[in-house]
């Protein structure tokens, strides 16, 4: 009796393990960096490599910060409708270029849109690592004080920036 017990027991723990896990949303990733302050951003920019893009520009103001590449199919989709909807609301946002090449970039912003005040070159990707980007595009909203108050992972539409970028933005202002 117990040999058919011990399996079905294992059976019942892990069918409960796997139900649990079905209903997590595989794109709330926790940030160990919410309500903290921002990495330091010290890379070129891309339309202009001999500046450097400064974070501390920003003190005083909500802004974005969103990691894009050229490689990103989602990214592509995305920046004409962020160009759209952060004009529309007055929302600064700035680019994260990350691990790419600066001439697709570059061609990339030119065919859909540059959304972005300003870009930064991420090519090894250490500034990404720094805010614990696991894959692009991710958006970041930063505080007047320079603190990481949101993470969005993946695109950017009108519904995120209804339902999710813009009630944090306003919150903040």
């Amino acid at each position: 009796m117990m040999r058919f017990l011990l399996p079905l027991g294992a059976f019942l723990v892990l069918a409960v393990v796997f139900a649990l896990g079905l209903q997590r949303d595989p794109r709330a990733l926790p940030s160990a960096l919410l309500d903290r302050p921002a990495p330091t951003i010290d890379r070129p920019l891309l339309h202009a490599p001999q500046q450097r893009f400064d974070v501390a520009q920003m003190r005083g103001q909500v802004w974005l910060l969103n990691v894009w590449a050229s490689w990103c199919g989602p990214c592509q989709e995305e920046l004409p409708a962020l160009k759209v909807l952060a004009a529309r609301d007055g929302v600064p946002v700035y680019g994260l270029n990350y691990k790419d090449k600066d001439g697709p970039a570059l061609a990339l912003l030119a065919r859909a849109g540059n959304p972005y005040v300003a870009s930064a070159v991420d090519a090894d990707g250490r500034i990404g690592m720094d805010f614990g980007v696991q894959g692009v595009p991710e958006t970041f909203v930063i505080d007047a004080a320079g603190r990481i108050r949101y993470r969005h992972t993946g695109p950017v539409n009108t519904q995120v920036w209804q339902a999710q970028l813009l009630p944090v933005i306003r919150s903040l202002r």
